[in-house]
């Protein structure tokens, strides 16, 4: 490889180089953003699990509610998959998928049909590719989730358990341990089992650290007057429980996504350095074999002219 070009290969990886430290910085900065979202929510998350059960307990029997019934027969499975928008981020996106199909084969495979839903871009496009049109599409949130986007997923996939369209939901996301860490996790929405209402379940996405177990009994039982009835206030509690569980889920993903992004610029950035270090070298080996090859030529010309 002639000088110019190693000269050229360095630059231009030196350039790459400065991109990716950027972008690991940017990725660092959203990370912490997106932590301090999570913790943000764990008392909202907490204080609804505890109104939900509270209003169960005072309304004696769970009441008849459609998004409460189990179906008699799961013929149909809503699988959703929670990805990013975007790429660049190592294996992030690609795990959600693969763990997704295969929940789905397997339901295939017992006889069951399978609904496709996918959060992000990256998702649905994966989901296009492979003959698998999702039902229902969200894209342009994933850095940055609202509530109103869990509500509109939430929306969704309500309204097709409750008309019979599904019989179970599931969701697969990427839950967020550590900025070097994400673990792929897939858990049951729909039906909603009763125990996890009444019986001081974790909930989806777990109980998290900090938060009281609401399992635990203190002692001290306060006495709630409920307006209007307690039935009512149950019907309006779990369509928010079931948003807030999706909400935590798209957090936990974009916190994953931004971690597994910095981490895989990270490493971009440090292959591109060591890809400069042997360039370098490669680039000192060719030049001292041109200045040898020229003092060669230097000597046999003088010896030519003795």
């Amino acid at each position: 490889m002639a000088l110019k070009d190693v000269k050229s290969r360095i630059a231009s990886v030196k350039n790459i180089q400065k991109i990716t430290r950027a972008m690991e910085m940017v990725a660092a900065a959203r990370l912490r953003r997106a932590e301090q979202r999570i913790e943000a929510l764990r008392p909202y998350a907490g204080a609804i699990r505890r109104m939900t059960r509270q209003a169960a307990e005072a309304a004696g029997n769970v009441p008849n509610l459609p998004i409460l019934n189990e179906h008699e027969s799961e013929d149909t499975v809503a699988i959703l998959l929670v990805t990013g928008d975007r790429g660049l981020a190592g294996a992030f996106n690609s795990q959600v998928v693969r763990a997704g199909l295969r929940a789905g084969i397997e339901y295939e495979q017992g006889g069951k049909n399978t609904v496709w839903f996918a959060s992000g871009r990256r998702g649905v496009s994966s989901l296009n590719f492979r003959g698998r049109e999702p039902k229902g599409a969200f894209t342009g949130f994933t850095d940055r989730p609202a509530y109103a986007n869990a509500r509109e997923i939430a929306s969704e996939l309500v309204a097709a358990y409750v008309d019979g369209e599904v019989d179970r939901v599931e969701i697969v996301y990427n839950r967020y341990v550590s900025p070097l860490t994400q673990e792929v996790t897939r858990e049951t929405l729909l039906p909603l089992q009763h125990a996890t209402i009444l019986e001081g379940g974790e909930g989806l996405g777990g109980r998290a650290s900090g938060e009281q177990d609401e399992s635990e009994d203190t002692g001290h039982h306060a006495l709630v007057e409920y307006e209007p009835d307690p039935e009512e206030i149950l019907e309006r509690l779990i369509p928010a429980y079931v948003e807030i569980s999706i909400f935590r889920a798209l957090l936990e993903s974009t916190a994953s996504e931004h971690g597994a992004r910095m981490t895989a610029m990270r490493n971009a950035s440090e292959n591109a350095g060591d890809i400069i270090k042997d360039l370098t070298l490669e680039f000192n080996r060719e030049r001292q074999a041109a200045i040898t090859q020229e003092i060669m030529e230097v000597v046999a010309g003088a010896e030519s002219l003795v």
